[in-house]
């Protein structure tokens, strides 16, 4: 890693976390509706994942997906268009902050069904490999997937098939609500996959390493990896949340550990950013973030008589 590419990481981390806090506040003035699942505190996994992928390699995502589509290199005008319901967003207005999609970077985002996902990367990566296409799957899913059969399914049929699938968890320790230590007998996870290995999720040069060292392996072998990211989400499961099954004292600790931080007094001490350079890049963010609202309040909500269009087959 360079100068150049630390300034570019730090910058995609700082988006996210402004742009979450933004979401939270447009929430709370109901400009922003349905479910809101915001990634704050797990920033360094979703930057530390994508910079090992190229642009011909697919995303699929989970319900905490702005993280994903911000560090994948979607529009934060389109991507806050759309959490506005609006015509002009990746989905048209129609997915919401829960389903976020863009063809053009590869990123297909979240599926309804939890887990549900796991299994659709294992069938796009065979396509991918009967096709000769030589680009990676990369699913992230959540440690609650873990206890579900989908995850075991995915893995014994990816592993099987050699198939290039890199399986994300990002454990943040307490799915919806459910610690892992009530939900899992083994909290080493990745005792749990085929060809995996733990990382610490809140350090973004450890994530890169994983992550790279991951996606190597899948490149020469063909055969999938499993990469479990520990990390924690310093808001709650959801703005629905009242969040009674953790101490506001663990989130305290925790956020000690917050990964822009880290990030930040790294860069410092290699002498490739300043104090006031960082400042600088607040600015800046701020900047794009107010664009994406602009955008979002002037787009256009899709007209009554579109409602049914995408709904079936047009022959």
């Amino acid at each position: 890693m360079d100068a150049k590419k630390g300034l570019l990481l730090l910058y995609q981390m700082l988006l996210i976390r402004r742009f979450e806090e933004k979401a939270a506040e447009l929430y709370t003035k109901a400009k922003i509706r349905g479910f809101l699942h915001l990634y704050i505190g797990e920033e360094a996994t979703a930057v530390g994942i994508m910079q090992a992928l190229t642009d011909n390699d697919t995303v699929l995502s989970t319900y905490r997906e702005h993280g994903h589509a911000l560090a994948r290199g979607i529009d934060p005008d389109v991507i806050m268009a759309e959490m506005y319901g609006k015509i002009e967003g990746c989905s048209r207005g129609r997915g919401g902050s829960m389903h976020l999609f863009d063809a053009s970077k590869n990123f297909h985002g979240n599926n309804s069904v939890l887990s549900g996902n796991l299994s659709i990367a294992v069938g796009m990566a065979l396509a991918s490999k009967k096709q000769k296409k030589n680009n990676i799957i990369c699913c992230f899913f959540s440690e609650d997937d873990i206890t579900k059969c989908e995850f075991q399914e995915a893995q014994n049929l990816a592993a099987l098939w050699k198939v290039p699938v890199l399986f994300v968890c990002e454990n943040n320790l307490y799915a919806k609500g459910n610690a892992v230590r009530y939900s899992h007998t083994v909290v080493e996870l990745e005792k749990k996959g085929i060809a995996s290995s733990a990382v610490d999720g809140m350090n973004l040069i450890k994530v890169m390493q994983a992550a790279n060292a991951a996606v190597e392996k899948i490149k020469s072998t063909g055969k999938p990896c499993l990469l479990i990211c520990n990390t924690y989400r310093f808001r709650a499961y959801s703005m629905f949340d009242v969040e009674l099954y953790r101490a506001k004292k663990k989130v305290e600790e925790w956020k000690r550990r917050d990964p822009i931080p880290q990030f930040e007094q790294f860069l410092l001490q290699q002498q490739w950013i300043t104090e006031s350079e960082i400042v600088g890049f607040e600015s800046k963010i701020k900047t794009k973030i107010q664009k994406a609202l602009d955008f979002a309040e002037e787009s256009a909500r899709e007209p009554l008589e579109q409602l049914t269009k995408f709904v079936y087959t047009e022959i």
